[in-house]
């Protein structure tokens, strides 16, 4: 009886765990033939080999034990996809894991290398490529040295500004916006200047591209009027809640006229790429590589819990160098560039992870968990150098079938940063319409608009976006001056159970309006927003444009450049508490917008201005506000910060903060965790936190 026991306990183990069966391991090297067994000493050249093999393991009956592909050190050329399939998936207890040992450098490059170069003189090189010129494989992005370089553009920085737009609309339609329009765009006189020598590949390829509030609209330029400098661009309607106008800005690229700086390129359809060597670079010491890939991993499930991709690690991998294409008729205006695509996509997945895994130098966003997914995560991941943002979560549709809404998804530990770099308007994490996901201890900083967004239904319809998780995030040096809106942590719609905590929001820096640490844009309610440390925003650092039952507690906002609270919309029902708050200025003013007209509950809060002892609530003075029934038993008090000038925001003294009963948090922990080198890693450039002040400086100076 005894043996049968140890037996059953022996087996069970086995069942339970596979504890004591080693992985089945293929094999994966750069030196490798997918003619191959996979074997150690005989291994596979690509992950789509290797995964076919493991498929046909896990058909041989050997789904027992899980399976490992080791992908040894050095650079590999993909040549498609990694395409997944419920074929693929592993379970929980034998998973398929896809990894290169830790310390080995497996790069996954969708580019190739262009070779050939030939000096035209001292400053202009060019190489010819044959798949340009006889297989038209076009392309639009360039990475020299492992950076990405400039796509010849007017003007070399900064923007032009819109004279005039007028629209002809030749098809109305049915809905908000015209089906199709002409627009007549009045431009820059330099720049009509040279458009009159435009080609008619000039027409073809460049692109005129708007920054207008919080969008971003391409089009060819498919006509030009010498007499009124105004250039043609054709496709759907302006939309009216953001058309391009008089105080839209706007760069024209791709166009031979304007290669003149060191570090463009432009490539003509004839083959021929022309660069413009920047200091030190010479023929011997520069690489360069072009996307052949717009992606790197496809996971496509189905519907049906057999359908499902299930149980697939990747871990410690690199994928570098995506491209992506300007469809014929441009791209229209999209908030937080949502219809975008990712480099890796997962539909119908479940038990996905991506752990200490690299993806840079792409043309569109990192990540997309789209349609069903659940229970996947992202952790331990640098994104950098990206067209558009780092992750999207759930899709912009509400499925009627609850299924197929995506939930619990893990965004952990990341460094999301140096974004927007062909869609601007890109967020760093997005969840569109799903629930119960975790957006943690993320570093979120460069991007051209929002941080973080969470829900995407305006109004108070109903919205799937429920439960979410936003803590300890660090997301910092957003905007740049360039867009409108935007916020550190931006919300939509109802989102009961949410919670926005301990987050390190500063320096959000937005073009004209805009520009707040954290938003509740249309519709939002149901979300807690607390310990939360928020500086240097341009507009304020907390905004409500119009929602209800939102708690704003325990927070500190400081330093914040028009203002330091606003909020826009005025409704009948209460639109939300906010108490236990310390609020710290030097500049601007207290309130803005309707802040002193909103229905709103305030209290016990500590207000200080640096400047005086006498703060202005709008328009009335401390007494008249409380007599009005507003923060009653708040306080104008200095809260004793350690050091608040060099953004120190202990406590020397607690005595003043005891007396609202705010608690003390740790804004130290928001942000990655982890080795020496990770944190470092993270740690953002001094001489781009210097050129974002400078930015500041010279803006609130020319007011």
């Amino acid at each position: 009886m005894k043996l049968k026991k140890i037996v059953s306990l022996i087996f069970a183990i086995f069942i339970s765990g596979n504890m004591l069966l080693p992985a089945q391991k293929i094999y994966v090297s750069p030196n490798g033939n997918d003619a191959n067994p996979g074997s150690a000493d005989k291994p596979f050249a690509t992950l789509n080999a290797a995964t076919l093999k493991a498929r046909e393991m896990r058909k041989a009956g050997a789904s027992a034990r899980a399976i490992e592909i080791l992908v040894s050190g050095g650079e590999y050329f993909m040549k498609q996809p990694l395409v997944l399939t419920a074929e693929d998936s592993g379970t929980e207890s034998s998973p398929l894991v896809i990894r290169a040992e830790k310390g080995d450098k497996a790069i996954l490059n969708g580019g190739v290398r262009v070779e050939g170069w030939e000096i035209v003189n001292p400053k202009l090189w060019r190489a010819f490529i044959p798949q340009v010129a006889y297989n038209n494989l076009y392309f639009e992005q360039l990475y020299v040295n492992g950076e990405r370089a400039v796509r010849a553009r007017t003007p070399n920085e900064g923007f032009s500004k819109v004279r005039k737009v007028d629209e002809t609309v030749l098809e109305k339609g049915t809905g908000r916006a015209p089906e199709f329009a002409v627009q007549k765009i009045g431009i820059d006189s330099a720049d009509a200047k040279l458009i009159e020598n435009f080609s008619g590949e000039d027409f073809r390829d460049a692109l005129i591209i708007f920054y207008h509030n919080w969008d971003n609209t391409r089009k060819r330029i498919t006509g030009f009027s010498k007499d009124s400098s105004s250039v043609y661009t054709v496709g759907e309607g302006m939309k009216p809640w953001n058309p391009v106008n008089s105080k839209s800005r706007y760069l024209i690229e791709n166009f031979l006229g304007a290669l003149d700086a060191p570090g463009e390129w432009f490539l003509e359809r004839s083959g021929y790429l022309y660069y413009i060597p920047r200091e030190g670079e010479t023929l011997v010491n520069t690489t360069f590589h072009i996307p052949f890939l717009r992606e790197f991993v496809v996971i496509r499930g189905g519907a049906g819990e057999d359908a499902l991709v299930k149980n697939i690690r990747f871990e410690n991998l690199v994928f570098e160098t995506a491209g992506y294409l300007t469809p014929s008729d441009g791209n229209e205006p999209a908030q937080a560039a949502a219809p975008v695509d990712a480099v890796i996509t997962a539909d119908y997945a479940a038990n996905i992870a991506f752990n200490n895994c690299e993806i840079a130098h792409t043309g569109t966003y990192a990540f997309w968990f789209r349609r069903a997914c659940s229970n996947c995560s992202v952790t331990g991941c640098y994104m950098h150098d990206l067209g558009a943002g780092g992750i999207k979560i759930g899709e912009t549709v509400i499925r009627p079938d609850e299924s197929e809404i995506t939930n619990h998804i893990i965004v952990d530990n990341n460094i999301i940063r140096d974004g927007g770099h062909v869609f601007p308007c890109a967020v760093g994490v997005i969840i569109f319409n799903a629930s119960d996901n975790k957006i943690t201890h993320n570093e979120i900083a460069d991007l051209r608009y929002s941080g973080i967004s969470v829900g995407w239904v305006w109004g108070y319809a109903h919205s799937p976006s429920k439960r979410n998780e936003i803590t300890y995030n660090h997301i910092h040096h957003l905007g740049w001056g360039e867009l409108c809106d935007m916020g550190g942590v931006y919300t939509l719609g109802a989102s009961e159970g949410t919670i926005v905590s301990n987050n390190h929001i500063h320096h959000v820096y937005s073009f004209d309006y805009g520009g707040w640490g954290l938003y509740t844009d249309e519709g939002s309610y149901g979300i807690t927003m607390e310990n939360n440390l928020v500086y240097l925003c341009k507009n304020s650092g907390f905004h409500q444009h119009y929602g209800k039952e939102n708690i704003v507690r325990n927070n500190i906002f400081a330093f914040n450049i028009r203002s330091q609270l606003q909020a826009t919309r005025i409704e009948e029902h209460r639109s939300l508490s906010f108490t236990g708050n310390i609020i710290y200025t030097d500049r601007g003013t207290l309130l803005s917008s309707n802040w002193h007209k909103f229905n709103l509950f305030t209290d016990n809060n500590i207000y200080w201005d640096t400047r005086t002892k006498d703060i202005m609530f709008a328009d009335q003075d401390f007494r008249a506000w409380k007599k009005s029934g507003k923060d009653i038993h708040s306080r104008v008090a200095d809260p004793m910060f350690v050091d608040p000038g060099k953004f120190d925001f202990n406590f020397r003294r607690t005595s003043v903060i005891r007396g609202i009963g705010f608690v003390p948090f740790d804004w130290t922990k928001a942000g990655v965790y982890g080795t020496k080198e990770w944190k470092e890693l993270a740690r953002f450039d001094p001489g781009l936190a210097q050129k974002f002040d400078r930015i500041i400086d010279e803006r609130e100076k020319s007011r």
